[in-house]
């Protein structure tokens, strides 16, 4: 009885999705300029429609992919973060199933107008910088510093503004494990000392010192022209595009570059994802035809890798290229 349900709703799935026709795709602003290439280059074929890919933040991506089966629900779900254990629970909640597709790397850059200054700082003082608690005196209190050169005197005399994303984003996510936590925090003599848990250096200052952007990657770009002493927080294919206007900060000794992202010398880098829904892949056209046009494109001479993605070993391209044949549903241990 339960298999006939599940098979009548898929059904009456199947009539309503007429009223679609494209692809739909969301999430990440970092995964957004590659996935809208793949969409230019999946229109491209006689007879289908190019999919329609939105921004709107990882989380978004993730969440939305999953709350439920029905046209007016995205296919297929981008993300710079992996999916959390208590993400894929809200899948199983609706009753969707996904199979997770990485797709390369892409490093996180702190920018700034070429016509500024460039900033050569490591991981633990842009921590220090940024991260809303600091230990003062033997206690955890709210950041004071407001020059770079309060957190230490090699760095430049100017006051700290960093424009970022917001917390629904996946380079939000990602910068604050790599750079505040596990960069800073668990670094710092004085917070162990003071037995903070380094989790909460996850949260960011907001006394204006680090200012919420939004998930337009594009617009800190253009603030960033028109205001050299502020920085911006994003990934690295928006330095790459705009390298004749903007400069990335040496992080540790290692600039913002392709090679250095890709051989691990620059630290601040992480994996690019996406989900795709079973109950939409025969279902609403073009999904596979989606999916596998990624694989055209993305090696080392290919289209993405020009607009700054960090191509996949070998290795991981052909796990990738199998699950795209297998769609092997996505379960918690395997995040784990």
């Amino acid at each position: 009885m339960k298999k006939l349900i599940t098979f009548v709703s898929l059904a009456l799935f199947a009539l309503e999705a007429n009223a679609r026709n494209n692809v739909s795709i969301a999430g990440s602003s970092t995964v957004l300029p590659f996935a809208t290439i793949i969409a230019e280059q999946a229109g491209k074929k006689p007879g289908s429609t190019t999919p329609v890919v939105e921004s709107g933040g990882s989380s978004m991506g993730k969440k939305g992919v999953c709350d439920g089966t029905g046209f007016e629900y995205i296919d297929i779900g981008n993300a710079s973060s992996r999916m959390k254990v208590k993400e894929l629970e809200h899948c199983k909640k609706n009753k969707v199933t996904l199979t997770e597709i990485k797709v390369g790397y892409d490093g996180i850059v702190v920018a700034s107008s070429k016509k500024g200054t460039l900033l050569k700082i490591s991981k633990y003082d842009l921590g220090k910088a940024l991260t809303a608690k600091v230990p003062v005196n033997g206690k955890m209190v709210d950041n004071p510093y407001k020059k770079w050169s309060d957190v230490n005197p090699a760095l430049p005399n100017l006051p700290i503004k960093v424009m970022g994303p917001p917390t629904t984003s996946g380079t939000r996510a990602s910068f604050v494990e790599m750079v505040n936590q596990k960069g800073y925090c668990k670094k710092s003599k004085e917070v162990k000392a003071i037995g903070y848990k380094s989790k909460k250096c996850r949260a960011m200052r907001t006394d204006g010192a680090y200012v919420e952007a939004g998930e337009q990657d594009n617009l800190i770009v253009k603030k960033l022209q028109a205001d050299p002493n502020t920085f911006g927080i994003f990934g690295f294919s928006y330095l790459d595009q705009n390298m004749d206007v903007l400069q990335g900060a040496i992080i540790d000794g290692n600039e913002p570059s392709f090679e250095n992202i890709a051989d691990g010398k620059y630290s601040i880098s992480r994996a690019l994802y996406f989900y795709v829904k079973h109950s939409h892949l025969d279902v609403i056209p073009g999904v596979r035809d989606y999916v596998n046009e990624w694989t055209k494109h993305w090696g080392e001479d290919g289209i993405l890798a020009d607009a700054g993605m960090i191509p996949l070993p070998d290795a991981e391209r052909d796990v990738m290229i199998s699950r795209m044949k297998t769609w092997p549903a996505l379960k918690a241990e395997d995040l784990k």
